[in-house]
């Protein structure tokens, strides 16, 4: 049986990596998807091919959210879930722009707005739409980061970013409680899923030395490996369908194992 009959979802960041991997299984579970980008034409063309919808979303700008949901509803008739997604990691800079000696605030003032006031008006644009839901109630999952629960010396705007979005997530959680809503708000925490946007960090796909960077990276968790944006897109799905019911202001982490500190050395198999 499908896990989102009936929903109607809205996924920014959606043309590519973990956002286009969450309208993909929300469609394969029964949902009505929307997909947002500012990559409007790539994210119209991915729409197309798994029978979605798409629509131009700067996620920095409130009139551009407020067009979005507005469509939604004209569209669908209703506002079930909201994924905010789009983010970027800034490292494309000058390294130096992103250490906490030489942080260039311009720079950081750029992450900060994608990263959080992003997620802030999604929140709120989210919140407006789901209250008007008969019965009231929704879903709002925002994508943090490990990255937001541990310091990164020369990702320094990222990671102020991230961990802004996982208090955020909390506050708009106890929000809607206290408001009677039923809307839940929870935040999922990637480490290492292998997207597009490690380009900036490992080279181009194919690159000379790209594949022994990417297993000093993936040894780093206790898993050995990096992360799929599937196996994040099947984390949205239970928080988008009513399985969650009684989960909100909660992190998730899906880090292989990252957090919970250091393995052992595998010992071959004898």
């Amino acid at each position: 049986m499908p896990r989102l009959p009936h929903k109607v979802c809205l996924v920014t960041g959606a043309a590519q990596g973990i956002g286009l991997a969450i309208a993909r299984a929300f469609v394969n579970e029964g949902a009505a998807v929307l997909m947002a980008d500012i990559q409007d034409d790539r994210c119209a063309e991915e729409a197309h091919t798994i029978d979605a919808e798409s629509v131009r979303l700067d996620v920095r700008e409130e009139s551009d959210w407020a067009a979005a949901v507005a469509y939604t509803r004209e569209k669908f008739g209703r506002l079930d879930v909201v994924v905010n997604n789009a983010g970027i990691a800034g490292l494309h800079a000058d390294a130096a722009k992103n250490d906490p000696e030489h942080v260039d605030l311009a720079h950081f003032r750029a992450v900060m707005q994608t990263n959080l006031e992003g997620v802030v008006l999604g929140c709120k644009h989210a919140i407006g739409a789901m209250r008007t839901n008969d019965p009231k109630g929704g879903s709002i999952i925002n994508l943090g980061s490990r990255s937001g629960l541990v310091g990164v010396p020369r990702a320094t705007p990222y990671a102020a970013s991230k961990a802004a979005v996982l208090n955020h997530t909390r506050s708009v959680a106890l929000y809607c409680a206290e408001e009677a809503l039923n809307i839940r708000c929870n935040v999922i925490q990637p480490a290492a899923i292998m997207t597009p946007m490690w380009d900036a960090m490992l080279g181009e796909p194919g690159a000379p030395g790209r594949a022994e960077i990417e297993q000093a990276i993936a040894d780093d968790a206790p898993l050995r490996r990096f992360g799929t944006p599937e196996e994040v897109a099947e984390l949205a799905v239970y928080l988008a369908s009513d399985a969650s019911a009684y989960t909100t202001g909660t992190a998730f982490n899906l880090d292989g194992g990252m957090l919970a500190g250091s393995a052992a050395p595998r010992v071959s198999p004898s």
